[in-house]
């Protein structure tokens, strides 16, 4: 995992000195502090989703370009066999796979996420990101406590949740066992992942 981290901090710093980004303004579309954002640069400081998601598309990357070195190369279609897809761990043991790393020019990121149960989620603060674009959640197994904006839900298997991502939003699985769920981050600005 070391390697992953540090491998994607040279590609940050990479695409941000070639588009003559500089780590301020990296810092504000990442949403983090200047010096957080050298340290996720030189490998030492671990990012989340969102970091990632914000960091691809100021420099008009696919997120499976930053995250791999690779560009997605189909277009017609890609087929992704269960258990499969590209993996991310981020964010306290949430695990996501990538259901479309392959395909190019995606409008939208699926995900299969696993949510871990951590004892104390069903009343402890609910960590916050936000993100352009619109999310859809759909339950598989197991119960997530979401919360959007001021609003709090509970969502149980089969129960789906669409929102403005752009609003402060997160989620922790409860009921004492992990919560996986489908999530569908939908660009919404009609342009793939090409920054604006």
């Amino acid at each position: 995992m070391e390697n992953v981290i540090k491998d994607i901090g040279e590609r940050l710093r990479g695409m941000r000195e070639i588009l003559d980004i500089s780590p301020a303004e990296m810092a504000v579309v990442t949403g983090v502090a200047e010096t957080e954002y050298l340290g996720v640069e030189a490998g030492q400081k671990d990012f989340s989703f969102t970091f990632l998601y914000k960091a691809a598309h100021r420099f008009g990357l696919d997120l499976t370009e930053l995250i791999t070195g690779e560009s997605p190369h189909l277009t017609g279609y890609t087929l992704v066999r269960q258990g499969d897809g590209l993996p991310i761990e981020r964010r306290a043991g949430f695990k996501y796979l990538n259901l479309a790393a392959s395909f190019r020019d995606r409008a939208a990121e699926p995900f299969l996420v696993t949510a871990p149960y951590q004892a104390g989620a069903e009343a402890a603060d609910i960590s916050l990101n936000t993100h352009a674009g619109q999310e859809m959640d759909f339950i598989l197994s197991g119960t997530l406590r979401v919360q959007i904006g001021g609003n709090e839900e509970i969502l149980h298997e089969g129960d789906t949740v669409y929102y403005d991502s752009s609003r402060p939003h997160g989620m922790v699985a409860i009921s004492g066992k992990p919560c996986q769920f489908l999530a569908i981050v939908i660009n919404t600005s009609g342009c793939g992942t090409e920054a604006k």
